[in-house]
């Protein structure tokens, strides 16, 4: 449980764009987010709830965006916001720095 509650905390760190259309296709498509070797599909909801499935186990929580970044936090993790890079699109994978300063893989959904 301890494993899942670090991956769900690097996830919540990066779950957020720079920029209006990068938001908008992470909150819309949703995303992977592969960090420490797990791939883990987040959807975001339209009322700004978000879900999820780490190592078997589903998790809920919430998102919003602030300015230029989309904060969530979900079941396991408090609050954090993340600034992504500019003009991703459905598709498009990239890379940005968790919370820990470890790598992690954005994959918006197509």
């Amino acid at each position: 449980m301890k494993k899942l509650a670090i991956v769900l905390a690097a996830a919540a760190a990066l779950a957020a764009p720079a920029v209006a259309d990068t938001l908008q296709h992470v909150t819309t498509k949703g995303i992977i987010l592969e960090v420490q070797g797990m791939a883990i599909p987040i959807t975001y909801n339209a009322d700004g709830t978000l879900s999820g499935e780490a190592m078997g186990q589903t998790f809920g929580g919430a998102w919003k965006i602030d300015g230029k970044k989309l904060c969530t936090s979900t079941d396991f993790t408090p609050e954090s916001c993340t600034e992504y890079p500019d003009g991703k699109n459905p598709g498009d994978s990239f890379e940005i720095t968790g919370d820990d300063g470890s790598p992690v893989k954005i994959t918006i959904n197509p």
